[in-house]
């Protein structure tokens, strides 16, 4: 809500050029419903671990899936600080076939390799529509992917390095019980 002008945003000059456009505030909403999307298939992921007796690796896919939420409200804030109206859409079942350790995290990296996808074309997006103001956010988004995908893709190969070596794979699964939710 504007302080100048309360609900009449539409008259207030430094609102209007805030506004972000029909085309960006869609492509935010869309991102807003990928990134809860991955939650739920973080969630999905640490369930799977929970059945293969892995509960040092669901741990970390319930921090995955709370950092998912948070990157989705981060898009929710910069939208509303701008007086766009977040809509967030339908988010699909997760599709996944998980009989191990490497098929999880295979199914991970994959999917933040969309994600980082969607950035980058939501990044093109804003600098077609101009919109200066949404570049700082989606850099911090670029790094933080690009980060995202090397931690995931070292864990995977990890993972492929040992095998079925059950001692390697309780030795991932004890690193990566450690990690805290508020990573």
């Amino acid at each position: 809500m504007c302080l100048n002008f309360g609900d009449k945003r539409a008259e207030c000059a430094y609102c209007k050029n805030m506004e972000l456009t029909g085309k960006l505030a869609e492509a935010f909403n869309q991102q807003i419903t990928l990134e809860l999307t991955a939650a739920t298939v973080y969630r999905q992921l640490a369930a799977e671990m929970e059945v293969l007796s892995f509960p040092g690796i669901a741990n970390w896919f319930r921090a995955q899936s709370q950092e998912e939420i948070v990157h989705a409200e981060k898009f929710i804030m910069h939208m509303a600080d701008r007086g766009a109206h977040p809509k967030i859409g339908e988010q699909p079942a997760p599709s996944l076939n998980v009989r191990s350790v490497e098929d999880a995290f295979a199914a991970s990296l994959a999917h933040e390799q969309k994600v980082s996808a969607a950035i980058r074309e939501l990044y093109r997006v804003a600098q077609n529509e101009a919109d200066l103001d949404c570049l700082p956010l989606l850099h911090w988004f670029i790094d933080e992917q690009v980060e995202e995908e090397a931690t995931v893709g070292e864990i995977l190969d990890r993972v492929r390095l040992v095998g079925d070596d059950g001692s390697g794979l309780l030795r991932i699964e004890a690193e990566l019980a450690s990690r805290d939710s508020a990573e």
